[in-house]
């Protein structure tokens, strides 16, 4: 009887542990990069070919290696910087696991040149499929250049899992823009295809920002700063009219490198309350320093996830440190003037903050938790918060029941109705439409959303929507991230009246518009279209296209506030009502309440 165990072939065995450092393009990007930065380089340089699929280099003038260390670097669990299981606690470095130039050589052809700078020659070594084929002497600068090159050509059905190049693209400046974020002393340069799309000078890490996410933050950013013994936060945040429907400008920044953290994610929206919408996400570029030995960052094999000794510590101080810059910087909602005027002449609102009162408050202990010296440690756990009891609402049973959405039936009589009847707009996003049976509230955004959501998508599949020429053309100017996707929509958007083509590294000119699209804020247009269709890109089930129409269609939609005529009011209500699906948007909130005439009377007793 044969044995059914057996060791599996070391090409094998490290195609299978490159499957979870190596996923795609952009997790080589990731690490080469990262060991550049450890190889303590001033100039690092990015060059890729077709998304990284046929080439992805990497050059430094960092220490380079040695012919012993060129050769011994891609062997699995090789490394400089663990001698000890001390040494785990106590990581300074990028990389540390011994995995990434392995992984590399087990999914892709690669080519390594390096020489340190006391050498007078450098070393050659091309690898395939983990096996040297050529080690060679030669001259090169010093530093080191490594190439991969035609990822996963030997494991075809992992290159079959690529996206587009489109897709991928966006992947690799998402990983190079959180290396160069977190290290802005060093200088970057990014090549795709022949085409510089970075050049990143040395700089401070505002510099390094405004760079990476553009120019038009430099007024909106908001500068952190706290230290104490046990940690220090230091950054920027974007002042609320900054939040977005994405979260794709936020960056936690621990000991120089990127993390992903829903938890201090929390405590930075927590420090916003009030100041944006639920649905919006801040802004923020934040670096956190502490002690090595309180964080455990090899939890995940691409080392974006870590652990803190104590989470409460760091929350408590992050949010802190972000409501502090938010105050102090005068950033903190506006007065709401439909609150009743009594609230509005409390002492806490319209009485200065008098040398008296600042006093007493510095008095507290909160004001001391986080201003005396070695104290950050001893933040007292909050008291649970005493759940109030609730009234048992019986008498809103009705209310709910005429509040129910009638899905059921078409009300496709409304339009006969609504010229004679009652039709009036409430607080500026309602509009109530007087019926037979009694009267119907719909919410005029959702209602136009729907509108619009069905016309586009009788334009994606026959007629296309015409488009707007404008006499003078527009030229928008994106992120790189932002023109790439923009790149990859370009021929859809086309058929939904948006004639757009590039114009440069980052750049497009508008020729034309739909023709209910008002000319003039392109720039506005855009950067909402991108951001709604970011929005939904994380869920699977929509195809690209879908995503875009329920993105423009939400971005072309009228918006609560907007003020309409009675004229407009009826054609909304018409046009609803011609929808083959009036009732509810395609998110499947509902477009409007109805409510019956008999319910109403119940309610007044009758």
């Amino acid at each position: 009887m044969s044995n059914s165990i057996s060791l599996l072939p070391d090409h094998i065995a490290n195609q299978i542990a490159a499957g979870e450092v190596i996923q795609r393009p952009a997790s080589a990007v990731k690490e080469l990069l990262e060991n550049a930065v450890d190889a303590q380089a001033t100039e690092i340089t990015l060059i890729v070919s077709d998304a990284g699929k046929s080439l992805i280099q990497v050059i430094d003038n960092g220490c380079g290696m040695n012919e012993t260390d060129a050769r011994m670097c891609f062997e699995r669990h090789a490394t400089s910087k663990i001698q000890s299981i001390e040494d785990l606690f106590q990581i300074r470095t990028m990389g540390f696991r011994g995995e990434a130039l392995a992984s590399i050589a087990a999914v892709a052809q690669v080519e390594l040149k390096t020489k340190r700078q006391e050498d007078t020659t450098g070393t050659l070594l091309e690898i395939e499929n983990s096996i040297v084929k050529k080690q060679e002497i030669i001259a090169t600068a010093n530093g080191t250049s490594i190439a991969m090159k035609n990822l996963f050509y030997n494991i075809p059905a992992r290159r079959n899992f690529l996206k587009s190049n489109a897709a991928e693209m966006r992947h690799i400046i998402e990983e190079f823009t959180r290396v160069a974020l977190s290290f802005p002393h060093i200088f970057f340069s990014f090549i795709s295809n022949n085409l510089q799309l970075f050049h990143l000078e040395a700089g401070n890490l505002k510099q390094r920002t405004l760079q990476l996410l553009g120019n038009n933050y430099n007024s909106k950013l908001v500068a952190v700063k706290e230290e104490t013994d046990y940690m220090n936060v230091y950054g920027f945040v974007g002042k609320p009219e900054t939040a977005k429907k994405t979260r794709g400008d936020q960056y936690f920044l621990v000991n120089n490198r990127f993390i992903k953290s829903p938890y201090l994610n929390h405590a930075v929206n927590s420090a916003y309350q009030e100041m944006i919408a639920k649905d919006s996400f801040p802004t923020y570029v934040l670096c956190i320093e502490v002690d090595p030995a309180h964080i455990d960052i090899n939890v995940h094999p691409t080392k974006q996830e870590i652990k803190f000794e104590d989470e409460k510590i760091i929350y408590a101080f992050v949010q802190a440190a972000v409501k502090h810059s938010l105050a102090q910087f005068s950033v903190a909602p506006a007065l709401d003037f439909d609150l009743d005027a009594s609230i509005q002449q409390l002492d806490a609102i319209h009485q200065p903050f008098t040398s008296e009162k600042k006093s007493t408050a510095a008095a507290g202990s909160i004001f001391k938790e986080f201003t005396e010296k070695h104290r950050a440690h001893f933040i007292e756990p909050s008291k649970k918060s005493e759940l109030s009891n609730w009234k048992n609402l019986k008498e809103f049973d009705e209310i709910k029941s005429v509040q129910k959405i009638s899905s059921e039936k078409k009300l496709s009589f409304i339009s006969e109705l609504i010229e004679d009847g009652a039709i009036v707009q409430l607080h500026n996003r309602y509009v109530l439409v007087s019926t037979v049976g009694g009267f119907i509230l719909i919410n005029q955004q959702a209602a136009h959303e729907n509108i619009i959501y069905e016309n586009l998508k009788e334009a994606a599949i026959a007629k296309p929507i015409a488009s707007q020429k404008s006499i003078f053309p527009a030229t928008v100017e994106l992120t790189m991230s932002d023109a790439v996707l923009l790149s990859e929509l370009q021929i859809d958007l086309q058929q939904m009246g948006y004639s757009i083509e590039p114009f440069g590294n980052n750049s497009f000119v508008v020729h034309g518009t739909p023709a209910d699209v008002s000319q003039g804020n392109e720039k506005q247009v855009f950067d909402s279209i991108l951001e709604q269709f970011k929005h939904f890109s994380p869920d699977l089930k929509f195809s690209k296209r879908e995503k875009l129409i329920r993105s423009l269609a939400w971005q072309q939609s009228i918006k609560a506030g907007k003020i309409l005529t009675v004229l407009e009011m009826q054609t909304l209500v018409k046009n609803l009502f011609s929808c083959t699906q009036p009732n509810v948007t395609p998110n499947g909130n509902p477009v409007y309440l109805e409510f019956k005439k008999d319910q109403l009377e119940k309610l007044f007793g009758k």
